[in-house]
């Protein structure tokens, strides 16, 4: 399963990749939405899948090996707060930009800032 999310992780990078190559703003949004759940994913990982383990533990029962580690998870759950605070800022500026342009562009955006 680490290695099927791996893969995934990095499609998703190479996604984002490539959106943040384009010269739409829109698609330079999703494209830094999607490495943050790259990333977010990657931490995730990096603390290892353990099947059927909780972060809780019962009295009787003091087997630390099954226990999962929360602090990645507190980790991406701080960075998704973060993360979509960070695109709804972004999402905030691109809609006034294109209210003062009329265009997504970005090439357009440098034509203009050549003629001041």
């Amino acid at each position: 399963m680490e290695i099927i999310l791996a893969i995934f992780v990095g499609i998703l990078y190479a996604a984002g990749v490539y959106l943040l190559l384009r010269r739409s703003i829109l698609k330079f949004i999703i494209g830094i939405l999607f490495f943050s759940n790259a990333t977010n994913l990657l931490v995730f990982l990096s603390a290892g899948l353990i099947p059927g383990g909780t972060a809780f533990v019962e009295e009787q029962s003091a087997n630390t090996t099954a226990m999962t580690d929360p602090l990645p998870q507190a980790l991406v759950l701080t960075a998704v707060v973060i993360g979509l605070g960070v695109v709804a800022f972004t999402l905030a500026l691109k809609y006034k930009y294109f209210e003062i342009s009329g265009t997504d562009d970005l090439d357009e955006m440098k034509q203009a800032t050549e003629k001041i």
